[in-house]
């Protein structure tokens, strides 16, 4: 017989697990019903089937809890292990388990905004990305042939737009691609305006734009659909979004953001009269540049001229004839020196010679005697004989004579 004690007849009710765990179900359905609980998500889990399980842990406890995948879609951030949430719905027993759970009906970050916190969770993820890189970031053309505007055809922002371009640059021709800016969906369409720019081409710079609104209405422009659709555009993409305040995931993808719609239109064009300004100073530098350079460049043909002057044939022969000249001059004075010099020499010579020649001394009266027979001059008396013929030449004539006699000269 076992310890146990026997079920008497006619005593209390015995009631099955099923019955005691739908028992519970249908006296917390009538006691407790909805109701909101704080917690923190650990063991996070995402099966296949798109139900999000966890667990809420806070005050020492702990609670199961399902979020279904109808409700998960909803979500406006992404649930992780650690988060502050509340939480609303049903307290059930799970019957399988006998565990007490939580189904989620809502789930929202305790402390701040579910948006709000979808956009920091999706900030980090795609600044991770590089998606947010200045590296990657493109720079605006300098005069965009057109612009391409992605925005609500009947926005103050298109407005804005076009009244800015008309101001500062009428001539530039603009392409709208219209979409709608907020509400459910919205980031498809602003998405695929911007593909749609992009492959129709023959735009230089695309401006995505809308006015201010909540963060409700700028959820379009916070989304990753939108910021991967700015980053693939094939042109630079300039984000003006709501008011100066407001930051979007599309500003921090955008090659450029501006504050306002109007100020992204003044970053894409140049102003057509301070361009002019520009302009007339570039033509003033570039014309007393090039003033600058001629002159320059005639100075230095100058000296190149010169320089082939001295260095020309012509230029050369001159000099040659002119160094000839002055040689002949100085030869010819050379030469009339030496001349003269010789000519003084001569006459000097010629002196003395005639002081030394015989004709000279026949000049003064004297005679050169010879014997006729043979021509020897007759220098002493025993040269000659009386009867011999002599020759005696006197100054200007030849005289014949013959030895009658010849007599010594007394010494002195």
């Amino acid at each position: 017989m076992s310890g146990l004690p026997e079920r008497v007849a006619e005593g209390p009710p015995v009631y099955t697990v099923r019955d005691v765990l739908r028992g519970v179900n249908a006296l917390l359905e009538e006691r407790v019903g909805g109701l909101w609980v704080a917690g923190e998500l650990s063991d996070l889990r995402r099966p296949s089937s798109g139900h999000l399980y966890f667990r809420l842990k806070g005050d020492g406890g702990q609670l199961r809890a399902v979020l279904f995948r109808g409700s998960a879609r909803g979500l406006a951030f992404e649930p992780e292990d650690g988060l502050e949430v509340l939480a609303y719905g049903e307290v059930v027993v799970y019957e399988p388990r006998g565990d007490l759970q939580l189904i989620v009906r809502r789930l929202e970050p305790r402390g701040r905004g579910a948006l709000q916190l979808a956009f920091e969770q999706l900030r980090r993820r795609l600044e991770a990305e590089g998606l947010f890189d200045p590296a990657r970031k493109r720079r605006l053309p300098p005069l965009p042939g057109r612009i391409g505007i992605v925005t609500s055809a009947s926005g103050a922002a298109l407005r804005d737009v076009i009244e800015v371009t008309g101001r500062r640059f009428p001539a530039t021709p603009l392409l709208i691609a219209p979409t709608r800016v907020q509400g459910p969906g919205a980031e498809d369409e602003v998405a695929a305006a911007l593909d749609a720019l992009g492959e129709r081409g023959g735009v230089d710079v695309i401006l995505l734009v809308r006015g201010g609104g909540s963060i409700e209405d700028l959820q379009p422009f916070n989304t990753e659909t939108v910021a991967r659709a700015v980053v693939r555009a094939p042109v630079p993409v300039v984000s003006g979004v709501g008011h100066e305040v407001d930051v979007t995931i599309a500003d921090l993808a955008a090659d450029v953001r501006a504050p306002t719609p109007s100020a992204a239109a003044e970053l894409a064009l140049p102003d057509r009269a301070a361009l002019g300004a520009a302009l007339a100073r570039d033509a003033r530098r570039l014309a007393q540049a090039a003033a600058g350079l001629l002159e320059r460049l005639r100075l230095r043909l100058e000296r190149q001229r010169q320089a082939l002057r001295a260095h020309a044939p012509t230029a050369r022969l001159e000099a040659q004839r002119a160094r000839f000249q002055a040689a002949v001059r100085t030869l010819e004075r050379a030469a009339a020196a030496r001349l003269a010099a010789g000519r003084s020499a001569l006459g000097a010579v010629t002196g003395r010679l005639d002081a030394l020649s015989p004709l000279a001394v026949l000049a003064r009266g004297y005679g050169l005697v010879r014997r006729a027979r043979d021509g020897v001059i007759v220098r002493r008396a025993d040269q000659v004989a009386p009867g011999d013929p002599l020759a005696i030449r006197v100054a200007e004539a030849e005289v014949e004579a013959t030895v009658a006699s010849t007599r010594p000269l007394p010494k002195p």
